[in-house]
């Protein structure tokens, strides 16, 4: 998932009746770490990347590490509105410390490669139309916003060497290739809240396979600001764990973002903290905009439309004749 304007991601609701996956404004995955159903759009290129410092300590093998998390995320839409293409990249750089031995450890951590394709737009052509006969039926509440945009997502972890942030006791190896699946649901509730949900199933063909979740929440405060508050859950054989996660974003412009966050775990072993801030840009030089045919309507709604046009007529000509 991703955070400015309402997170960028409220801007679906409104264009996606009309234009496909663009928006006016960039729409980023960060600060949080849920990636959102939409694509960037076609012919798209975004870049995401962020600096974070982490504090690590194990109470039950009375250790420290301080170091820092450099991420980068290359977004780019391919082929069709739906489709993105997706690298990314995190490397891990810290000052290990315990009662017998102190290291610096430095390596890639994460080397993710896949492609995430929107199956369900519960908006795509679909336009409100005001009700000529009822206040109360042009005020009722939306329940379609309980719908969720649907994407899947599939990708392969790469490793080139010994990770050494894996917890997994040494003589336990990595594979150098192993997939990733994601199911990813979208929601917009009402004009200012944004509400994404992840499920996945990670590191599939290796010991290190887990089922994780992100469950994201973002609000726009205005045109400017937004701010997410995040839940992110792992369970595998050698790392189970909850981290909690909040933070704000800042538009600049149409084309960059700022933002900034912090992160806390629910366990000791071992305790995390992270505090963080990143910038994403995106490259839109080339985008060609897709209209997407609008809903006419069903029958029902042409024969009211008619009605309402032949009703005006008939009061106008009435006027003109008094």
């Amino acid at each position: 998932m991703k955070y400015t304007k309402c997170l960028f991601l409220l801007f679906f609701f409104v264009y996606q009746a009309h234009y496909a996956q663009f928006t006016d404004e960039i729409n980023s995955n960060r600060p949080g770490k849920s990636m959102m159903a939409f694509s960037v759009g076609k012919s798209i290129i975004q870049v995401e990347t962020g600096l974070n410092f982490q504090n690590e300590d194990h109470a039950a093998l009375k250790y420290d590490a301080n170091g820092l998390i450099a991420e980068l995320d290359l977004r780019w839409g391919l082929f069709f509105e739906e489709l993105e293409f997706i690298a990314e990249l995190q490397y891990q750089n810290d000052q290990y410390n315990s009662s017998l031995v102190s290291e610096n450890r430095s390596a890639l951590k994460k080397t993710l490669i896949g492609a995430k394709y929107l199956i369900y737009d519960p908006f795509k052509n679909y336009e409100v139309k005001p009700n000529l006969y009822s206040w109360k039926a042009n005020h009722r509440f939306n329940w379609r916003q309980f719908v969720p945009a649907v994407a899947v997502y599939a990708g392969v972890n790469l490793n080139f060497s010994d990770n050494p942030f894996n917890y997994a006791p040494p003589l336990i190896k990595e594979p150098t290739v192993n997939p990733k699946v994601m199911l990813i649901a979208q929601n917009h509730f009402g004009s200012r809240w944004v509400f994404v949900t992840n499920v996945m199933y990670d590191k599939i063909s290796s010991d290190f396979s887990s089922i994780n979740y992100v469950i994201t929440l973002t609000r726009g405060f205005n045109e400017k600001w937004s701010g997410f508050i995040e839940n992110q859950g792992y369970n595998g054989d050698y790392y189970s764990d909850g981290v909690f996660r909040l933070g704000a974003a800042y538009l600049i412009n149409n084309r960059m973002q700022v933002d900034a966050s912090v992160g806390k775990n629910i366990k000791d072993s071992p305790s995390l903290f992270t505090a963080g801030a990143g910038f994403s840009w995106r490259f839109d030089a080339n985008y060609k905009e897709v209209k997407i045919e609008k809903d006419k309507g069903s029958k029902t709604d042409k024969k009211m439309k008619k009605k309402a046009e032949k009703e005006k007529r008939k009061r106008k000509d009435e006027v003109e004749i008094e």
